[in-house]
């Protein structure tokens, strides 16, 4: 799309839902899910970057190889399953906990 194309200049906003996987349009549970994995692994990005670990640090440190940290680092979600995400989480020092609400 060029950006004199008229929908570059188009101010009309819809309002998220909140999860950018279910405005993406994945069912509603997946969504959830996708979204837990996209937190937990920012969270653990963050705090790999507050203890200045270099990724062959944080590879022996969680128990993983360099390039699985990159993947880690890069945002590659699909690569991790939530259940090890929280492993990684619980490795690098945080304390995960699960809240569940109606």
């Amino acid at each position: 799309m060029k950006k004199t194309d008229p929908r570059w200049n188009d101010a009309r906003r819809t309002a998220g839902s909140g999860n950018v996987f279910i405005d993406l349009g994945f069912d509603p549970a997946e969504a959830e899910v996708m979204k837990l994995r996209a937190e937990v692994m920012l969270r653990i990005e963050l705090l790999l970057k507050e203890k200045g670990w270099t990724q062959a640090e944080a590879a022996r440190q969680l128990g993983v190889t360099q390039p699985r940290v990159s993947r880690l680092v890069k945002g590659k979600w699909e690569d991790f399953s939530l259940d090890m995400l929280l492993t990684l989480a619980a490795r690098a020092g945080l304390k995960p906990k699960l809240r569940l609400a109606a």
